[in-house]
């Protein structure tokens, strides 16, 4: 066993997104930092659909941008497609997605992070975590090189124990061609960390030659493509259409007459899978009253004709599923370039972390991604960028960074794992957060930018744009509060009945007209345009603010009763078992085992009653009282 010469302030195990992520976070805030990955041409690698975004997912992203984040960069540089979805309905649930190309994604993110000064870059399997009094200090790999650090980010994905199906066939993996981190899951094991299994999944991807899209519906991007990160201003690259087409009852009679072959159904597999990206087995179990399932085509690259077939995961045999493939219009000569499998991996229950992603039983040790029970790309990168600037603050002494629930999606996020746990896949949605209103993809920059720039993580140019894009949203508003329009105004007139709005009858603020539900902020231009074009997404910024005043408001209010709670801390050595039948028997397990930061936090907790919180509150005053 040899050490390497140099002690680093953080070490970061794993090159997937979370690991690129907190990696580049932790080298941004001036730590020296290495990235350890079993293989340097996968860093970053999109191991399933080359999409970044969606809904709840695009928030994510934008909120890794705002902090000073490489995701969003890495989508505008490499994007095929761009698209808004959503645009009809509320802000709070308007989301951005892009389709990538696959190989082009990873070399950007290779590169980013090469350049990256105080980010060192080694390619190695990590076998030994060494832990001394209860605290981590450094990583051994195969072949016998030990690298200290002063903090240790792990983010191994689906490695840990990772096994590979194909209907009756499994093999040890990872990801396809790449083997599984064997040793890594057991010395977690020994250090006492409770370990859990979970399956994802990824479908066939088919040779472009051979598919029919003329049989199929197009799907074009957005013209003109908004951007995802602030750094951003115009994307250049043309874009690619996606295509839809569909199942059907011939394709839903042959999945069912050989379920027995699928390895999830043949009791191959004893992982959890995700529910809301369910296999195409389970949709035809699950829902047989569906027709017919919308399955998606979408582009791999600009340099290849590999196309991704979104919606048709499965782990049958391979060559059912040519037979099973060829049942959808389209695809009726299509052949495979790479089959459908499902992959089954160890994952540590999230509850075993504090909120700053830092492991309770080994100190400077932290978890991110998909070892912590998350799905996706973006839940990853979203953990692994608080994980390396946590990792980085523990490294210089400092105190941890906590996003709460009605600052960032990523609060929300992290403290639904650190909180409840899970016991399959967990994924981001808009639904989970309580203040959604307030925590719009527009206003990211608003929310964390300062946090990011105060880390040292946020370009000048990019902060810059930001408070040129503050000052343009409280000015609109000023002007549109403030600007009235006569009832004779023939524009305004003329405007209203295209929209089918009614005609004004005394003069209203621009402001009053954006209120109605029928005009939006591109009409109110049209009436009477501000004296510089505003930013698009100071644009949505402005409509959201003015449109939905009284329910951001209203939320605003909830948060601030909330902070009470969430202010009321709770010392780390609390002794739950001491407070006898004050509390119920449950909640004193429970709040013994996950050991809330807050009384907000502790509310949270699944069988944690309201009755249990104030209880608990009356225990805290008598012990401040004491003290």
């Amino acid at each position: 066993m040899s050490v390497y010469e140099k002690t680093y302030e953080v070490i970061v195990v794993g090159g997937g997104h979370a690991g690129t992520e907190a990696a580049l976070a932790a080298a941004r805030m001036g730590a020296q930092t290495l990235l350890l990955t079993m293989n340097l041409d996968t860093i970053g690698q999109m191991s399933c659909n080359p999409a970044i975004g969606g809904i709840g997912k695009g928030h994510l992203v934008k909120e890794i941008d705002a902090l000073g984040g490489q995701m969003a960069i890495n989508t505008d540089l490499t994007g095929l497609q761009f698209r808004r979805l959503n645009t009809s309905r509320g802000p709070a649930v308007r989301a951005s997605r892009a389709q990538a190309d696959k190989k082009a994604y990873q070399f950007e993110m290779k590169f980013a992070c090469e350049q990256q000064e105080r980010l060192d870059i080694r390619q190695g399997m990590m076998e030994q975590l060494l832990v001394e009094g209860g605290r981590v200090q450094g990583v051994g790999i195969k072949g016998g090189v030990v690298y200290l650090g002063r903090t240790v980010v792990l983010t191994t994905g689906t490695f840990l124990r990772g096994k590979i199906h194909v209907g009756d066939f499994s093999y040890s993996a990872g990801r396809a061609g790449e083997g599984a981190a064997e040793k890594a899951a057991e010395g977690l094991v020994a250090l006492g960390f409770e370990i859990g299994r979970l399956k994802t999944g990824t479908p066939p991807r088919l040779n472009g030659r051979t598919i029919d899209f003329k049989a199929m519906e197009e799907q074009p991007g957005d013209e003109p493509p908004r951007p995802f990160s602030y750094e951003i201003e115009q994307i250049t690259q043309p874009q690619m259409p996606c295509w839809i087409t569909y199942t059907n009852h011939q394709t839903h009679c042959l999945i069912e007459e050989n379920l027995g072959r699928s390895a999830m159904y043949g009791g191959h597999i004893e992982g959890i899978g995700p529910r809301y990206c369910p296999s195409i087995e389970d949709k035809v179990v699950k829902f047989r009253d569906k027709e017919r399932h919308q399955i998606f085509v979408e582009p791999e690259g600009r340099r290849t004709l590999e196309y991704y077939i979104n919606g048709l995961s499965m782990s049958l045999p391979e060559e059912l599923q040519h037979s099973i493939v060829r049942t959808l219009p389209g695809l009726e000569k299509a052949e495979l370039m790479r089959p459908a499998y499902a992959v089954e991996y160890d994952y540590a229950s999230p509850t075993q972390l504090y909120s700053h992603l830092e492991t309770k039983r080994v100190e400077a040790l932290f978890f991110a991604g998909q070892i912590n029970g998350t799905t996706g790309y973006e839940e990853a990168g979203a953990q692994g960028i608080m994980a390396g600037i946590n990792a980085a603050l523990k490294a210089r002494g400092e105190d941890p960074l906590v996003l709460d629930r009605s600052q960032a999606y990523i609060g929300v996020l992290i403290d639904d794992l650190v909180t409840k746990g899970t016991q399959e896949p967990y994924r981001i949605f808009t639904s989970r957060a309580e203040h959604r209103l307030i925590l719009r993809e527009d206003n990211a920059d608003a929310r964390l930018m300062e946090l990011g720039r105060g880390l040292g993580m946020v370009k000048e140019g990019v902060y810059q744009r930001y408070l040129r894009k503050r000052d343009q949203v409280r000015e609109e508003m000023q002007r549109l509060e403030a600007q009235r329009v006569r009832a004779d105004d023939e524009r305004a007139r003329e405007v209203l009945a295209q929209c089918d709005s009614a005609p004004i009858k005394e003069s209203a603020s621009l402001a009053e007209l954006l209120r109605r539900p029928e005009l939006g902020y591109e009409q109110l231009v049209r009436i009477a345009p501000p004296p510089v074009p505003l930013l698009p997404d100071a644009a949505e910024q402005v409509e959201a603010q003015i449109k939905y005043a009284g329910y951001i408001e209203r939320q605003q209010t909830q948060v601030d009763k909330l902070k009470r709670l969430e202010s009321m801390r709770i010392p780390e050595d609390f002794d739950y078992q001491a407070c006898g039948k004050n509390l119920s028997t449950e909640a004193r397990q429970k709040l013994a085992q996950i050991r809330p930061r807050t009384l907000g936090q502790a509310g949270r907790i699944s069988g944690v009653s309201p009755a249990d919180v104030s209880a608990l509150m009356v225990l805290l005053h008598v012990r401040q009282g004491r003290g």
